[in-house]
């Protein structure tokens, strides 16, 4: 007769988790860690690499086992092996962009209550798809209409979620929201009894990889301009990137913007010195500026609605690349092209989010 015998589940992780045990008929989840109690080997294998498990035993009480809770382990959080995937590039470039990072200074308020971290990222309303596609793909999150404003929130801020979060960015971070993230990790450090490693600023090559994209689709700006006083009208073809000079934490934000800047055949102005809010602007003023941006986003490319301006801007660009813009002759043309752009946009397809990245990707 065939035996019945119970599956052995074989998981896949990159890391040493705890695992636990319990007596019989205590069954407090049939979804420890992803594994069936009792039916899973001592020895798990991540691309040939054994691991094995640390042991923890505990009673009915999940409380008695400090820090530690069924629901912070799911699959995304196991399964996440890599932080070097453009997924991770391109969400550490959002959350830079349009991204806030919130750090409790305790574990609980004065009068007990418990302080919980979190990470926002700011979506226009048009981005609304980006939005629900990025929350789908880390399996986290909600999102809220903001009052007052034309965006939506994404908030992250349960733990599986958060821990998942900085892995991802961990090590992709490349302007001064890093110590934003730090302090995150040191919290997590101290009072949930983490061990996660505060990685440097990351210092690849800026246009290597999908971090630009993901700060361009926050920050950035693609705009026609059609000058027709004058004995001669002119277009201009211009991509923007404008961000405050100090940040909140009274650090100075020049350094990664000459960078971008150089990478894209650019400079750094200052602007708005007189006002209570100096910025600094990175603005593309010739057709090789223009280029390099455009063989940047062939490779790496945008995901909201800004993918849409982009590609009618660079219906213009090339133009000029093929010497056939005849600023006369093309004014209506361009000008039709500029009515249906940024704001004034009305449809939108979003076909392009086929390609959008996976999360190990």
């Amino acid at each position: 007769e065939p035996i019945i015998a119970p599956e052995l589940n074989p998981d896949c992780l990159l890391e040493t988790v705890k695992y636990f045990t319990q007596s019989t008929g205590n069954l407090l989840s049939l979804n420890f860690l992803g594994i069936f109690r009792d039916y899973t080997s001592e020895f798990i294998c991540y691309t040939g690499l054994s691991v094995k498990l640390k042991k923890e035993s505990f009673g009915l009480c999940l409380s008695q086992s400090k820090g530690y809770d069924m629901r912070y382990y799911t699959k995304k959080t196991c399964f996440y092996n890599s932080s070097n995937t453009e997924f991770a590039h391109y969400i550490a470039g959002l959350i830079e962009g349009d991204g806030s990072i919130h750090t409790p200074k305790a574990e609980r308020s004065r009068k007990g209550v418990i302080n919980y971290p979190n990470i926002q990222i700011v979506f226009h309303l048009k981005d609304l798809p980006l939005a629900l596609l990025i929350q789908k793909e880390l399996g986290c999150g909600s999102i809220s209409r903001k009052k007052g404003v034309n965006a939506y929130i994404y908030t992250i801020n349960n733990y599986e979620g958060l821990i998942l979060l900085i892995n991802i960015i961990n090590g992709n971070m490349k302007t001064n929201k890093i110590y934003a993230l730090h302090r995150l990790i040191d919290w997590y450090n101290k009072y949930k009894g983490t061990s996660l490693e505060k990685k440097a600023l990351n210092t690849e090559s800026i246009i290597s990889n999908a971090w630009l994209s993901g700060f361009i689709d926050s920050d950035g700006h693609f705009s026609l301009r059609s000058t027709e006083s004058g004995k001669h009208p002119k277009i201009e073809c211009k991509f923007e990137l404008c961000q405050r000079q100090i940040d909140h934490n009274n650090l100075d934000n020049l350094f990664f913007l000459e960078e971008i800047a150089l990478s894209i055949n650019s400079v750094v102005k200052s602007i708005r010195n007189d006002s209570n809010n100096p910025q600094y602007r990175i603005r593309t003023t010739s057709l090789k500026a223009n280029l390099a941006v455009v063989n940047y986003l062939v490779k790496y490319p945008l995901f909201g609605s800004k993918f849409l301006d982009y590609k009618d801007w660079v219906k213009v660009v090339k133009l000029f690349e093929q010497g056939s813009l005849d600023h006369k002759l093309n004014m209506e043309y361009v000008k039709h092209i500029k009515s249906n752009m940024n704001d004034k946009r009305t449809v939108f397809v979003w076909d392009h989010l086929q390609n959008f990245y996976n999360l190990n990707k």
